[in-house]
């Protein structure tokens, strides 16, 4: 069973490299090597199918395309202000969220709630909750 500070250090280590591979250049430049330690080979993540990169994306190569098509969607995406709350294998992190659509350059704040189940010290399952998805996809339209 993991404790809430494994969790914790597994959630704050993988937030820590996305950090870096995104402002690597994400999937152009980045290597999604400095993440995969993070997650189970067999993780699932499911994202809000309102969203551009929304589905059900599974494993490794699952991850890298998630990856790639939040790098299309966004130049700039920063996780703010993020509380932690683990209990075994679940943990929750309740995030606010700055970006810049790539399509629009606007920028948006939002705040997300994400629950995540640990196995064997990895990420084994994520469910990202937006409060508001109609805003978020309002941001990410091109200006006319």
């Amino acid at each position: 069973m993991q404790t809430f500070t494994d969790c914790t250090h597994i959630l704050r280590g993988m937030y820590a490299a996305e950090r870096e591979y995104l402002a690597s250049g994400g999937p152009c430049h980045g290597d999604f090597d400095v993440l995969a330690p993070y997650f189970a080979t067999d993780v699932v993540l499911c994202q809000a199918t309102a969203l551009p990169y929304g589905g059900v994306w599974r494993g490794h190569d699952g991850m890298r395309a998630f990856f790639a098509a939040m790098a299309a969607t966004w130049s700039e995406f920063e996780m703010l202000d993020q509380q932690f709350l683990a209990t075994g294998e679940t943990a929750v992190v309740r995030t606010r969220v700055r970006a810049r659509a790539r399509a629009s350059r606007r920028e948006v704040s939002f705040p997300i709630l994400q629950t995540l189940r640990i196995a064997d010290g990895r990420i084994a399952e994520v469910w990202p909750f937006y409060w508001d998805t109609a805003a978020i996809v309002a941001a990410i339209a091109p200006t006319r």
